[in-house]
């Protein structure tokens, strides 16, 4: 049986959702990533720690990774941020200490007040901020400066549950000034070209588990992607996820690189077939033991190939009732 991996040369992995939660490795995840013996290039949003601090944690969960290995949405947003500007231009910075010393590190004079007449503004999500640097930032955009920002996501999982992220911050700025921030994170395409090129790969696999960012920019790279169940996007928002935001493949979890792509593919399987009826899917059929994973990739199938706005899944048989149990 042909693996997922053998199609490719690299791997563009998201962490939160995917890789890990709340600090611990989602099963599976490290010893597939290990036995897939592809490098293996960790591209996240989050844009509050140095790529020397997150390379540490991937150490600490048992992934043999270094600072080389790991893109952050800060170092791409430092990136779109050089061609605006020269050697010991004012930087002001709304984010973590690291992403401040990353603009230091390039040869930027960091500021922290509107009244020091910064080029741009970088905002990138730190626990820490607060109304006061919200406030300079948005006194600096409107004096003229770049509003650049890290990423755009509005919510950031953690041990409780969603959090608010960057983008939920850059909307208040956003409210204040009138001006949508250029974004250098996912769901754009650079982060993933940057790190395909850093990895010298040809035939990237781009992997998340968030429809509207990893999967999206992915599509938008206009590289194949495999999204896994253990995050943010469940069944239901792959059964009603817009074009550009369609994996190439589903999975439960990283194991999911050790499958057969033919079977990752959305399609009928599993013995249920799918037919749309209105705004439902109606879900039919379903082998003994055919579950969750094949009742997804069976629906969803239906509903993009339909080209109608579908909404919910209905079943039609004892096994595809069964399936659907766990669809949320």
């Amino acid at each position: 049986m042909a693996e997922l991996v053998e199609k490719h040369d690299a791997l563009l992995l998201d962490l939160d959702g995917t890789v890990w939660s709340g600090g611990e490795a989602i099963p599976h995840a490290v010893e597939a990533i290990e036995a897939s013996g592809l490098r293996a290039m960790y591209v996240t949003n989050n844009a509050s720690r140095s790529a020397a601090d997150v390379a540490e944690r991937l150490r600490d969960i048992g992934l043999a990774a270094s600072e080389e290995d790991v893109l952050t949405s800060a170092m791409a947003a430092l990136g779109l941020a050089k061609g605006r500007l020269e050697a010991g231009d004012p930087v002001l910075v709304v984010g973590a200490d690291s992403f401040k010393q990353l603009v230091r590190d390039a040869g930027y004079a960091v500021v922290e007040s509107a009244d020091d007449h910064p080029k741009v503004v970088l905002h990138g999500h730190n626990l820490e901020t607060g109304w006061r640097e919200l406030s300079e930032a948005a006194l600096a955009i409107q004096r003229g400066a770049v509003y650049l920002a890290s990423n755009l996501d509005t919510t950031l999982p953690m041990e409780r549950g969603l959090m608010v992220g960057n983008g939920s911050m850059v909307a208040a700025v956003t409210s204040a000034t009138g001006v949508t921030p250029e974004a250098a994170g996912k769901p754009g395409p650079a982060m993933f070209h940057q790190a395909a090129e850093l990895a010298g790969a040809g035939s990237p696999l781009a992997v998340g588990d968030r429809l509207d960012t990893d999967i999206a920019g992915g599509v938008a790279a206009g590289m194949p992607t495999l999204h896994v169940l253990t995050g943010v996007s469940g069944p239901q928002a792959l059964l009603e996820a817009p074009e550009n935001q369609r994996p190439t493949y589903i999975g439960a979890d990283l194991r999911s690189l050790g499958a057969d792509p033919g079977e990752l593919r959305p399609r009928p399987q599993g013995g249920f077939t799918a037919r749309v009826d209105g705004d439902a899917v109606v879900l039919d059929g379903g082998d003994a033991g055919a579950g969750l994973l094949e009742a997804v990739r069976t629906a969803v199938s239906a509903a993009w190939d339909s080209g109608a706005r579908v909404e919910r899944v209905r079943a039609a048989s004892e096994v595809a009732e069964a399936a659907l149990e766990h669809w949320w």
